[in-house]
């Protein structure tokens, strides 16, 4: 795949999980403030506890490799903020485009 083709991927897919966490998720959100209330939503039954705990995990990895690759990629904390709101979706796939962009420029 060529890079510009996986950055455009990224970005698609970050796009695409944003506006569906708009559109499911602000509206209840907005008639009911309350955020703790909501991230315990997650955990309403097995499957969506198992979901849940896949997506903490996931940012928990990715904040490692954030830390690990801090002296090499600079700015990848907005990445972990990103990647608790909208989600690990976004923060995830930007990561991987500062990432690209950085190490290639260094190259």
């Amino acid at each position: 795949m060529q890079e510009k083709t996986f950055k455009i991927s990224l970005l698609f897919i970050a796009l695409i999980f944003t506006i569906i966490f708009c559109v499911v998720v602000i509206p209840p959100l907005l008639e009911n403030p309350d955020i703790i209330g909501a991230f315990a939503a997650g955990f309403v039954n097995p499957y969506a506890s198992g979901y849940s705990a896949d997506v903490f995990c996931c940012w928990a990895i990715l904040f490692v490799w954030v830390i690990y690759e801090l002296p090499k990629v600079k700015y990848g904390w907005i990445c972990l903020v990103l990647g608790i709101v909208p989600g690990v979706a976004v923060g995830f796939a930007l990561y991987l485009i500062l990432r690209t962009n950085q190490l290639t420029t260094a190259s």
